[in-house]
Formats: structure tokens, sequence, C-alpha cells
């Protein structure tokens, strides 16, 4: 498979290893352009190119950039393409958001409302990016971590679910873009190693307007 991703930060570098390490050909792309991009292209072992570029080349292209540039994203050229979304709102780094201040809607809906026509999946947000790298396991491992994907369109989701158990984890559908909010920065289930059964239950156990304290949604599992 062809993964293009567009953002060349730690959880862009992290699931390109996962990719190339599953076997999938990678190229990776960023704002500034390619020749930015040598020294982690060699690194990493994969293509680079524009922004423009990788979403041409990807069948799945991860946009893993901070949430307040969704807007300078190459809308054009990623209609019809499966985009994953592991974009985390930070208002320190991002700015408010009265939107989603107000619960109005989730960052992946304002991400599918910037790419008309992507089939957007919140997937790989809840997980720290250090933790992409050793806490996959193969299928069928006892308590392999599971992690939650959203979407509106069965068939992209389906595409990403595969994906992901070949990346190494399990995988559970929290519903549409509108549900991803469960699994959002300070919920439950942000960041945390659970499988199957407790990242369900941490899922329904996330209320809408309940934050858990900055860092501690993890801190149990150190």
């Amino acid at each position: 498979m062809r993964i293009g991703i567009i953002g060349a930060g730690y959880i862009g570098q992290g699931i390109a290893r996962l990719a190339l390490r599953a076997g999938d050909e990678v190229m990776i792309g960023n704002s500034r352009g390619p020749e930015t991009l040598f020294s982690v292209a060699t690194s990493l072992g994969c293509l680079a190119g524009t922004a423009e570029q990788v979403a041409a080349f990807g069948g799945v292209v991860l946009v893993a950039v901070p949430f307040r540039n969704i807007g300078a994203l190459p809308a054009a050229a990623l209609a019809g393409k499966v985009v994953l979304d592991p974009n985390n709102y930070y208002p320190q780094r991002d700015g408010q958001i009265a939107a989603l201040d107000e619960r109005a809607t989730t960052t992946s809906q304002m991400l599918a409302g910037a790419l008309p026509g992507a089939r957007v999946v919140k997937a790989f947000n809840a997980i720290l990016a250090e933790d992409l790298g050793t806490d996959g396991r193969p299928a069928g491992t006892p308590g392999r971590r599971a992690l939650p994907i959203a979407g509106d369109d069965a068939r992209a989701k389906a595409q990403v679910a595969a994906l992901q158990d070949r990346y190494g984890f399990d995988v559970v559908d929290a519903g549409g873009l509108a549900e991803s909010w469960r699994f959002e920065r300070a919920k439950p289930a942000y960041c945390r190693r659970l499988d199957s059964t407790a990242l369900r239950a941490a899922l329904a156990a996330a209320e809408r307007d309940v934050e858990l304290p900055h860092h501690s949604w993890h801190a149990d599992d150190r």
C-alpha cells in the first residue's frame, strides 16, 4: 500500500516507520517543501515530496499537522482520498476555537469540512508518538493494545481498521465523526494502554464537558 504523510513531526515519522516496517511505500511531505525533509526521508528510508505530491501518491493519506493549520492543506488533491486524522486540539498551541470550546463540533468534523470530498477517519490520535513503535503486537496477542477509530464512511473505516491491525493494534470503532470527541485529548480513552474491552469501557465513560487533568490520562500506565 502507498501511504502519504503530510507533516513530518513525531506522529508523522512514527506512522512512517510503522508503514515501512509493514512493507508499505511511504512519501512524506510538509508545507515547506521536500528539500527541507532530505535528512528525515533519508533516515526513514522513504520518499519526500510536496503536500500535493504526497496527496497524489497515497492511497491513504495521514494528515499530521498542527490543528490550526488544517486550512492550508491541499484540499483539491485530497478529495476522494481516505484521510487519516491523528490531530488534537491544544488551545495553547492552536489558539482558542469557539466551536470546539463550546462542544459544537469535533476536530475531525472540522477537518472534514476543510477537505470536501475526503473520506476522513479519526485514527492514531489517542496514542503517544513514542508508543507507536513499541506497543504494537501481532494479531491475537493476549492483551493487545487497542486504538479507536471514528468515521462516516464505512468502507474507509474498514480500510483503516485493516491497516491499523497490520501495524500491530486492535481496533475499536467509536462510531461516526460526531462521536470522535470520545477519544480526543483529555478523555478516558486518550493515550492510555488499553485492550479492546477496556477501551470500549473508556469510550462509554467519556463525558462531553469533562476533561481529565492535563497529562493525567496516561500517568497510571507509565
